[in-house]
Parts: C-alpha cells; structure tokens; sequence
C-alpha cells in the first residue's frame, strides 16, 4: 500500500504535547514499516497553530498541506498517515475540507494513535458540518458569478470585451481590453455579407454553399450551414462596430469589420 505521512506542530504545542516534528515522522516511519506499507514521502507544516481557513478559496490554508495535495493529484496514494487526527485538524469546518479533499483523491486517513479511524466512517455530526459547507459552496458560488457579471457588465457598458468565445472574425487575447480582429476570418464576414447583398433572394443554405465553393471555413474550419450564416448576419450591428453582451449595447473597442 502506498501512503504518504504528514506532520504538524506549532511552537507551543512541541512543549506542551511532546509532539516535535521529528518524534512525529519516526513515529510514521516505524508504523509503516509495521504494518508493511510503502511510505513515499512526509510532508510538514511547523509553527502553525491548528489551521488557518481561506474563506474566498474554502480550503486550508498550509503550505505543507496544500504540497502534499498536490502530490495527491500527481500519483496515486491508498492513505495518509498521521500521528493522530488533530495534526490534520481540529475544528469541524476543517475536519470537512480535508474530508473533501481526501475523498477528490480517493485516500484515507490511518492515524497511529487512532487505529480504526476512516473517514469513510458516518459520524452524525458529519451530517449537520457537510450540509452547512455545501450551503456555503453554494453561496460562494454565487457571490463569485455575482462579482463577475458586474464586472463583465461594466466593461461591455464601456465597450469592451467582457468574457466568453469571441464571436467568428474576431480573437480574444488575455490581458487585452478589446477584442481582436482575425484576418481570414473577417475575410469570411466579409464575402458573406456581400454575397447577402449581391443575391437578396438567396437562401442561408445558398449562401453557405457559395461560401464553401469558394473556400471559406468556420471557427472549427468545418464548412457552412445555414445556422452558421444566420449567427453572422444577425451580428451585423457588432461586425459594424457596436459591442453586445447580456442586453448591453454600446460603441465598442473592437475594429470594425465592416
């Protein structure tokens, strides 16, 4: 079985529970050679006391611990070997979070002072703790699409870009406030709304055959439908410069194709 150890003390508590970093991890070494186990590595947090939370984030907030998850998400462990439960946590929030996490990564917990400790086990606490934390998973995720909708509102009312795939024409740079035009792209903006002025009575199917026979493809460089001529010709307003996003409408940063 492949396990991995982890050890916690704060300054304090080296004196006042003997449990200094290095009585911890021979402690783990010796158990997991008991018990025939592959121990990989340990990872350690010291001078922290108990755990710190980051509230936006909704995880714990040490570097040991948070290094040894990302170990966790590179191979694959059977467990994580403890001194005894309160090393990981001891509030109830965090008792959750490891939880969460622990489960992500299909691991358990085997404390040595604690012997038939699993997570996998119900406690009825655990109900009332998990239930409160994914009411507080939802509302995080709400605050957060709340803040970015103000934030997308506020720069499409500026005219520029606020998010999502740029439309067929266009490329969207990170860093950059406007949207940026794609040159054989827009090529294709542009044959298609001359071919809607050249032949007014023309089908969208007509429209897209006569875009392919000539060459031109879509954002996936697949050939045109009627639905992807449709999508261009009802943007006429944007492909002329006008910025739209949720219901806003103003003069945009982008340049204009046509």
């Amino acid at each position: 079985m492949n396990v991995i150890g982890y050890v916690r003390v704060s300054t304090s508590g080296q004196a006042k529970d003997g449990y200094s970093l290095a009585y911890q991890q021979d402690e783990i070494r010796s158990y997991c050679q008991e018990q025939g186990w592959n121990l990989q590595d340990i990872f350690t947090d010291e001078g922290i006391s108990g755990a710190k939370v980051d509230e936006d984030a909704l995880e714990v907030d040490r570097i040991g611990f948070q290094s040894m998850l990302s170990a966790l998400a590179t191979r694959t462990y059977n467990a994580v070997v403890v001194l005894n439960t309160s090393r990981l946590w001891r509030s109830d929030i965090v008792k959750v979070l490891v939880h969460r996490e622990f489960k992500k990564y299909g691991v358990d917990v085997k404390s040595i002072e604690q012997p038939t400790y699993s997570i996998h086990k119900k406690d009825p606490s655990d109900f009332l703790i998990n239930g409160l934390m994914e009411l507080l998973d939802q509302y995080q995720r709400l605050e957060i699409a709340l803040k970015l909708g103000r934030g997308r509102n506020k720069k499409a009312q500026q005219g520029g870009y606020a998010g999502g795939r740029a439309a067929f024409g266009y490329k969207a740079r990170k860093g950059h406030k406007a949207i940026e035009v794609n040159d054989r792209q827009a090529q294709a903006v542009k044959r298609l709304f001359d071919i809607r002025e050249q032949n007014p009575n023309w089908t969208l199917s007509e429209i897209a055959f006569q875009l392919n026979k000539e060459g031109y493809t879509t954002q996936q460089g697949k050939q045109f439908t009627k639905v992807q001529v449709k999508r261009v010709l009802d943007r006429r307003e944007f492909y002329e410069g006008q910025y739209q996003y949720g219901g806003i409408t103003a003069t945009g940063l982008h340049q204009a194709i046509l």
